[in-house]
């Protein structure tokens, strides 16, 4: 079975979704990280995170924005999130760890 138009549409719509707007690239991919792991979807961790790391996404905010994977899934997120994180690991230049202080 091929369907050359539905894939051409979601293609389409995935380059007019993912480019800067009202919400910057960088903003989207860690979004589109977060429903990925809340959906369970280890090829879309893989995609968007890869696409974050493109897209110039830091240590910090990918890091960042995994802990609010984790407060809106609980368990499952205790599972998928590091997922995630292995793989901005993978596809992420060495940068210095992130560190804070208290305040």
């Amino acid at each position: 079975m091929e369907v050359p138009e539905q894939w051409g549409a979601f293609a389409q719509t995935h380059r007019a979704t993912f480019t800067d707007g009202e919400l910057s690239l960088v903003v989207k991919e860690l979004m589109a990280v977060v429903i990925a792991v809340a959906q369970q979807c280890d090829g879309c961790i893989a995609a968007h995170v890869r696409a974050a790391v493109a897209a110039g996404a830091t240590r910090g905010q990918v890091a960042e924005a995994l802990t609010v994977a984790l407060f809106m899934t609980g368990g499952p997120g205790s599972i998928y999130a590091p997922r995630a994180w292995a793989a901005y690991e993978e596809y992420a230049p060495d940068e210095p760890a992130v560190t804070r202080t208290a305040s």
